[in-house]
Formats: structure tokens, sequence, C-alpha cells
């Protein structure tokens, strides 16, 4: 009898333990990404948003917060995605002088009361994760980073979250000037001394890290929270180094080649008051510095390469500011929208007018090399303006290094040589 009794409590005690540790495993993360949704309008970044944290295998939770204005279509699917959906009231937006935009972007704040979770990550909607921030986790109680004139930038923070700092921030927030009308101008007023706060230096030995006292404040570096312009055209973390150094050397002999000649070109002209000649174009002695072919004449450029040229900027222009409409997605802010816009206009403007100056460099080059190759043959120009070899030269003094030795002008051989 005791031994049964003695296996039953056994068997209990197992029991116990098995059901202790599922509800442990079923208890949220101690941190969690963060991220607002006040309407469907957005659905499609906080989708892709939670696709790239997911990409990082990161393991934290994450957490949308909802307000009245997103539908049950929309928190299904988020649902669906892995987000955990909290829905939450709005916070009215204190200052009457606001882009009307900004009416429920204080709603912003009660991430700073999200008890339940030690630290979290707050990343807008409109934010992408390229590669891993795990280490974000590591920081101090408030981090962020300067944008803007060394302002604080509210869309990408790390805090931990405490009713205490809330209370405090609800307290205020009819008294702290904002420059933006929103959140981000409110807490630069709350935070006057962050642009004083040191880098987060996330490679510290633990060691390090624990001797000191954790820190009230710190900034991020540009790297967690770049502008789309730095993504797209500069950091070797968003782009292969491989394809940037491509892509330089691309645009930097597009420069050299055809845009760069052309100015220099237009410069000649202007100081030497006279049309405008190719030059170094060929490797053959017989031009010289005068950039004059040995029989006298000018290549000169087309007096109607000038129009041409007007209008074929102007075309590349409108075609790039088509492309660039089609291109960029209505739903994003207007700011963002216009810096992208510029940036593929100008890329845009770039390949085509630049393709087009560089066709015309390398049709120069052809008529040069062409008219270079002929004036190595003194006999041809000869032939062809009617005066013989005397007439043009006269001997080793006027002739082109074939010693004054030329056929007539009635010669068959040469007309044969001239068809040929």
């Amino acid at each position: 009898m005791r031994r049964l009794t003695s296996l039953w409590v056994l068997l209990l005690l197992v029991l116990i333990s098995i059901q202790s540790k599922a509800s442990l495993g079923s208890q949220p993360s101690a941190e969690a990404y963060v991220t607002l949704l006040y309407g469907d309008e957005f659905l499609l970044g906080v989708r892709v948003l939670g696709k790239s944290i997911r990409d990082t295998k990161s393991k934290k939770d994450l957490v949308v917060l909802v307000s009245d204005g997103v539908s049950d279509y929309a928190k299904k699917l988020l649902q669906a995605d892995g987000w955990i959906v909290e829905k939450i009231s709005l916070l009215v937006n204190p200052n009457q002088v606001r882009p009307k935009r900004f009416w429920g972007v204080y709603t912003k704040l009660k991430i700073f009361n999200m008890t339940n979770y030690k630290k979290v990550v707050y990343l807008d909607a409109d934010t992408i994760v390229v590669q891993s921030i795990e280490d974000l986790f590591k920081c101090g109680k408030f981090c962020a980073n300067l944008k803007h004139s060394e302002r604080l930038n509210s869309g990408v923070m790390v805090l931990e979250p405490s009713e205490t700092l809330f209370n405090d921030m609800m307290r205020k927030v009819n008294t702290l000037y904002s420059y933006t009308g929103g959140d981000q101008g409110f807490l630069n007023s709350y935070y006057p001394g962050f642009p004083n706060a040191h880098v987060f230096e996330p490679n510290l030995p633990p060691e390090v890290v624990n001797s000191r006292p954790v820190p009230e404040m710190q900034r991020l570096s540009t790297l967690y929270n770049a502008d789309v312009g730095l993504y797209m055209l500069a950091n070797k973390w968003m782009l292969s180094y491989y394809i940037f150094m491509q892509t330089r050397e691309s645009f930097g002999s597009l420069c050299r080649t055809s845009l760069c000649d052309r100015i220099r070109h237009l410069y000649y002209r202007l100081r030497s008051g006279g049309s405008l000649t190719y030059t170094g174009v060929s490797t053959s002695s017989s031009i010289g510095s005068s950039h004059q072919f040995s029989n006298g004449t000018h290549s000169q450029v087309p007096i109607f390469l000038g129009g041409i040229s007007v209008v074929v900027c102007f075309m590349a222009a409108v075609v790039s500011l088509a492309f660039a409409l089609a291109i960029v997605p209505r739903q994003v802010l207007p700011w963002t929208g216009l810096l992208l816009m510029y940036e593929w206009i100008i890329t845009l403007f770039i390949l085509f007018f630049g393709g087009y100056l560089h066709l015309i460099y390398l049709w120069g080059k052809t008529t040069a090399t062409q008219a270079g190759s002929l004036s190595s043959n003194p006999e041809a120009f000869d032939y062809d303006s009617g005066k013989g070899p005397e007439e043009a030269g006269g001997g080793e003094a006027g002739g082109t290094g074939v010693g004054g030795i030329g056929k007539g002008k009635g010669d068959p051989e040469e007309k044969a040589a001239l068809l040929n």
C-alpha cells in the first residue's frame, strides 16, 4: 500500500512539472517588436515589416497595436502572419496647430505603458528590417537615433516600458512643446538631453556592460534607421559591395566617356570661338595638336546636333517622370513619395540621356577615326580634291611620311583603290 501511494505521489509530481513547463512555454517572451496600425491603409506595410523580421529568424514576439479604424479582416490577416494583435484607444493630439494626418500620432506614447514586456523595439509601419537587429535589445532604457538637424527620430526606438514613466508623459502632453505637432516633437522636448547621449555600442564585452550602470538614454547608429536613399545608393550592408562597385564604375565611365567629354568640347569651342573638333580619338600621328588632319581639313560637329540633343534631353526628362510615376506606390506618405520620385527621376534621366551622349560619343569617335585613317593616305585626299602630290605638299617637306611619291590622278590603280 505504501509503495502504491508513493507511485501516485511521484506520478502527480511529474504531471505538475510537465504542466508548469507547458505554461512557461506558452507565456510571451520578455522582449518584443512593436508597431502601430491606425487603419487598413497601411496593412500591407505592417505585413511586410513582420515578414522582414521573421526572415532574420527572430523568436521575439511581434505585437501590433491597432485602433478602431482597423477592420476585423485586417486583424485576422495579421494574426495569421504571426502578429499579436492588441486593441487600443487613440490618444487625442493636444496641439491645435498640426498637420491633419497627425491627429492620432500621440497614441504611439502607449508603447511606454506595455509593462507586460521588459523591453520593446518599436518600428514604424513604413520600415523594413534588412538584417538581424536583435542586438538592439541590449540597448539602455531609451534609445533612438538623431536625424533632421540633430533631432530625435521616433521611427525606430528601444525602450523599457514603465507605468510611472507613461503617467509622467501623460501629465506633460499639454504643456511640453512639440516642434512637429506630433509625438516626435513631444519626445524631443521630453528628452532634452538626448543629443548629448552616448552612442550605443552593441559589441562591448559583457563584463564591460555589467560593470557600468544602465544608461538612461543612448543614441543609435544611422545603420539602425537609414533613409531609403541611403538604402538604395550607399551602404554595403544594404547593397552587395560588388554590385555597388560595379554601379559606381559604370556611372564613372559614363561620365568620363560621354558627359565630361561633351562639356570639355563645349568649353574648348567657347574658348576658340570656332567650331569644335573631335580630338583624342585616333592614335595616328597624322592628327596634330591643332586638332587638324594632315590635309588641312577639320572634322566639325554637325550644326543640327545641338537641337537634337535638346529634344532628346526633354524626352528623357518626360520619360523619366512617367516611369517614376508608374514605379512609386501611391500608399506612401507625401514627403516619402517626393523623395522616391526625385531619386527615380534623377537615376532614370542619367541612364537615358547619358546613354544618348554615349552614343554620340561613339559616333563622333568613329567619324574622326575614319577621317584620321584617310588622312594617313595623302593620295586619296589629293585625288579627291583634283590635286597631284606635288601640288598638295611637294616632296618630303610637304609629305606625310611617304617620301613625296605618288601616282598621277589618272592612274587606274588609284581609282580601284578608292573604290575598294
